[in-house]
């Protein structure tokens, strides 16, 4: 039976839904205070007259688009919010958190997190992080006959079709890691999914069906595939995939991810030694490196190699 994994890294958690030792679904939480679900008093900074929304600034001092807001809050004055989705980096611009009112009377209390719900576990089994990671890193997932290159958009998450069979096989042949993709890079929102052109009606028609099939436990809503073999599905968004963060922040999560090379490092050493890009030896915030000395009781070094990618990290105990 399909359990959700909880493993509290270090500047992360993450979370998979593990079936068998198979990943079905995964998440990323870069512990935001703000994330969706959770409920907070904000305090509202800016409000037009008449209107039911404000712009709200929570403890933490973060900016908060709220909706729904009663007649009698005004500007200065504290309310009670469900945070819908949490804040989005794009390139050069950050959208707010979304929020709407949740008065004290409200007997409605949302859904729990995965990440308060799941069992956390010291380390997940082996590998599995590291293949969606690695996944999502490169955006490009391979099946039978083909591949999916999946690339993230202000508008849209896209994904793209490619391989040598012909459009009405290659459509079929695809929707499993369509369906994967979904699940493992928590894809929400508008996503687009660029089909081969099938010419005929009821070809396309059996793609849809089956598409249909394979989304039937995943919340959305779906066009028919069009003349072109585009369809769009629009699902709830609640924070950036693991595809958003890769676009926006490609060193941030490197970094993370060498940090938890660090935590699994084997050894007898009394140093940790981690080898990493200039550009993630600028992103390693100082309490990250005390959390992962700690963590690991050895003292931990940075040193530097341009020749390695960011995604290549390496990590290893050393007596010196």
């Amino acid at each position: 039976m399909a359990e959700w994994l909880i493993e509290e890294g270090i500047g992360e958690t993450r979370a998979l839904l593990v079936d068998k030792d198979q990943v079905i679904g995964a998440k990323q939480f870069w512990l935001s205070k703000e994330c969706a679900r959770t409920i907070l008093m904000a305090k509202i900074i800016a409000r037009n007259a008449g209107s039911s929304r404000a712009l709200c600034l929570s403890p933490s001092g973060v900016e908060i688009n709220a909706s729904g807001l009663p007649r009698n809050a005004s500007e200065g004055s504290d309310v009670r919010l469900v945070i819908t989705r949490e804040a989005i980096a794009e390139r050069g611009r950050l959208k707010r958190a979304q929020a709407r009112y949740f008065g004290d009377d409200n007997p409605h209390i949302p859904p729990a997190s995965v990440f308060d719900t799941g069992r956390l576990v010291r380390r997940f089994p082996s590998g599995l992080w590291e293949e969606v990671w690695e996944a999502a890193s490169t955006g490009q997932v391979d099946f039978a006959g083909g591949s999916l290159i999946i690339s993230t958009t202000p508008a849209m998450t896209l994904i793209d079709i490619d391989g040598d069979a012909s459009p009405h096989a290659l459509a079929l042949a695809a929707i499993p890691a369509i369906t994967q993709s979904l699940n493992w890079f928590d894809l929400g929102g508008s996503i687009g999914i660029d089909f081969p052109t099938i010419q005929d009606k009821l070809g396309r028609k059996q793609v849809d069906a089956a598409l249909e099939a394979a989304l039937a436990n995943w919340p959305h809503e779906r066009t028919a595939m069009n003349g072109f073999g585009f369809v769009q599905l629009v699902a709830r968004l609640e924070g950036p995939s693991l595809l958003h963060r890769f676009a926006t922040s490609r060193v941030g999560a490197c970094a993370r991810m060498a940090l938890r090379r660090g935590e699994m490092a084997q050894g007898s050493g009394r140093v940790l030694l981690l080898t990493v890009h200039p550009a993630l030896k600028a992103k390693l915030k100082e309490h990250w490196l005390v959390d992962l000395s700690e963590r690991t009781g050895k003292e931990v070094r940075i040193e530097t190699n341009p020749s390695l990618a960011l995604e290549a990290a390496q990590a290893q105990t050393i007596e010196q």
